[in-house]
């Protein structure tokens, strides 16, 4: 008799299982650069489900599925990683459903590489709804109200169960612009969680049958540099590690701000490591991440514009409601090979979108994605080609013109 499904998953937990922590990482984790220009870089990481060319941006399945689309789609517009939310997948269906379903990439339908966010910008985001300790985070849940208590360690396991190729620490973030020793005391503390979450992971994978799996440390600090350089030396201190992510940015800080973050972090982190930048996915904000070192990429912003008629093109945003596009039968982006801009004009998305029809906010939010999937594919080009630094000055210029003319306006 042929194994099932769950008995061929619980097979492979097993296997995985004999392996240590050390030799998880070893056999299915590698990140090599190939070209460099400045602090940029093309490479690929290497994951258990496939290898991600960098730099690269992940289309976020917040709920284990990018609002909808399919990962069909997702996987033609160009994606190769994807990210879903522990804590969301937590509260509903559960982690352990999840778990028994073969993880959360069979579950979802994404056999590709996949990263799992702990939960942290979701708890900084329940506001009055959250208690933070050194404990943890207490809070209710934002679907029926049911109080949990939700730790460092609950997340690496709630995490394990996920199955994700990369897990992240629970962390402490705040918003931009706070006080020094608010900022501080997070910080500290999400390092002290850094060290409970690494614990806990090298318990699991011990422990708990399982795929392979790395843990990404968070470097936090607001937009203090020497925060930002204590968190560095910090998470270094604790060990190797198979990639590194730079979080708290995007949440209220001007864009100077975390252009200095990322010029702060980019001398003092490895550069054999792959970085990733948590929350951040406008156009500008990957070219200028690109240009200081980072790798990964993911925001929520692209889709969820695009729903509400947002496009993303090379000028800028376009809002498709605008009586201007009422007889307007050129593409959304002439050139551009998504199903939006190749098989509809910018009248038929109006007229969707004015009339409520669902096709409309699906076509704009797989446009954004494709738009960025397609930035840093064009990102990589030029790295390899040696002419980085001439097409990210020429695309931001673009932007920018747009962006001031808008202003102007």
């Amino acid at each position: 008799m042929e194994p099932t499904k769950s008995s061929a998953v619980r097979a492979a937990r097993v296997n995985a299982s004999e392996l240590t922590v050390a030799d998880h990482d070893r056999s299915a984790f590698t990140f090599t650069i190939s070209h460099e220009a400045g602090s940029a870089r093309a490479g690929v990481f290497t994951t258990p489900h496939g290898p991600v060319e960098t730099p690269a941006f992940m289309p976020v399945a917040t709920h284990g599925t990018i609002r909808g689309l399919s990962m069909h789609e997702i996987r033609a517009a160009g994606a190769q990683m994807v990210l879903a939310n522990a804590l969301h997948l937590y509260l509903r269906p559960g982690d352990e459903h999840v778990r028994e379903a073969g993880g959360v990439q069979e579950f979802s339908r994404w056999r590709g590489p996949m990263l799992t966010d702990s939960g942290g910008f979701q708890v900084f985001s329940l506001a009055r709804k959250r208690t933070v300790s050194e404990a943890g985070v207490e809070f209710r849940s934002p679907i029926e109200g049911s109080l949990h208590q939700y730790t460092p360690e609950k997340a690496m396991q709630v995490q394990r169960n996920l199955g994700a190729d990369v897990v992240m620490q629970l962390d402490e973030l705040v918003e931009g612009g706070a006080p020094l020793d608010v900022a501080r005391a997070a910080m500290e503390r999400s390092l002290r969680w850094l060290d409970r979450s690494r614990a806990e992971h090298q318990r699991l994978v011990r422990e708990d049958p399982g795929p392979a799996q790395t843990l990404f440390p968070i470097v936090q600090g607001g937009t203090d540099v020497d925060l930002r350089r204590a968190s560095v030396a910090g998470i270094l201190g604790m060990g190797d590690w198979k990639g590194i992510a730079i979080g708290g940015v995007s949440v209220g800080e001007p864009k100077p701000e975390l252009h200095r973050v990322l010029e702060t972090c980019d001398p003092i982190l490895p550069r054999a490591l792959p970085r990733y930048l948590m929350g951040v996915g406008h156009p500008d904000d990957l070219i200028e991440g690109i240009r200081r070192g980072v790798d990964l990429f993911d925001c929520v912003a692209p889709t969820r514009m695009g729903r509400h008629g947002t496009a993303f093109t090379p000028d800028g945003t376009e809002q498709i409601r605008q009586s201007g596009f009422r007889s307007d039968r050129r593409a959304l982006v002439e050139g551009c090979g998504c199903p939006c801009c190749t098989e509809y004009d910018r009248a038929y998305l109006r007229h969707l979108f004015v009339s409520e029809e669902m096709l409309g906010p699906r076509l704009l939010a797989l446009h954004n994605v494709w738009f960025l999937t397609h930035l840093v594919m064009d990102a990589r080009a030029a790295i390899r080609t040696g002419a980085f630094a001439g097409w990210s000055a020429d695309r931001l210029q673009r932007l920018e013109s747009a962006a001031g003319a808008t202003r102007s306006g």
